[in-house]
């Protein structure tokens, strides 16, 4: 527990005192938010509009304006400045090269890349609308500056091969500047599914994370 307070503590310095205070902003004042994931985050895996909002949601909801986006291509990022990509699916290589140059043109971007979904949907194996087992990276992480390897207890971890990015949390975290804009991987994502005292830890750092993000 101690070491969980003490990485918050930090992160909420980085963050200009973020994670820390989490106070909800008026809605004409929050910043916009792209989203793109692949989990069935806003409306459920029924695509029903009367699914109860998710903590984590509703947690977002508190300081953005969350806009959906249907993939990271030049057009969906367009008007957009930070990005949160929660466990999405595998990008085409064109599309990958357009994410990068934005990121690199000064967007900002939060990914969360579980290498092993333990949240199960209640999908079957093969339906296209199931989120995908793990994170496809082709090349993404490594581009960046990162590697991504998975524990005996599936449990991600994240180690910077390049000097642009450090590592944080156990490897849990990793930052990295490109060009003139950034992008933070998170190694997990099922704590954007449940809810736990784990799960709530792990919404802080994403919410310090973004926060940190957002006043680059």
């Amino acid at each position: 527990m101690r070491i969980w307070a003490i990485v918050l503590a930090l992160l909420a310095v980085g963050a200009g005192g973020f994670a820390l205070v989490d106070q909800q902003t008026p809605p004409a004042e929050r910043p916009r938010l792209a989203l793109l994931s692949s989990l069935p985050l806003l409306f459920g895996e029924e695509f029903a509009l009367e699914t109860p909002k998710l903590a984590a949601i509703a947690r977002i909801e508190r300081k953005y304006a969350i806009v959906p986006i249907p993939i990271a291509d030049a057009a969906s990022l367009d008007s957009q400045s930070l990005l949160l990509m929660a466990h999405p699916r595998a990008q085409p290589a064109e599309v990958l090269v357009e994410l990068d140059a934005w990121v690199s043109r000064g967007g900002r971007v939060v990914l969360l890349a579980d290498p092993a979904l333990k949240w199960e949907s209640s999908r079957p194996l093969g339906d296209r609308t199931r989120p995908p087992p793990d994170f496809a990276d082709t090349g993404l992480l490594d581009h960046w500056g990162l590697r991504m390897s998975v524990g005996a207890a599936h449990e991600g971890a994240l180690r910077a091969v390049d000097r642009r990015c450090t590592v944080i949390a156990d490897g849990l975290i990793g930052r990295c500047r490109v060009g003139r804009g950034s992008a933070s991987v998170i190694a997990d994502a099922d704590f954007m599914m449940i809810e736990g005292e784990e799960a709530d830890r792990r919404l802080d750092l994403m919410m310090a994370e973004l926060g940190r993000a957002d006043i680059r």
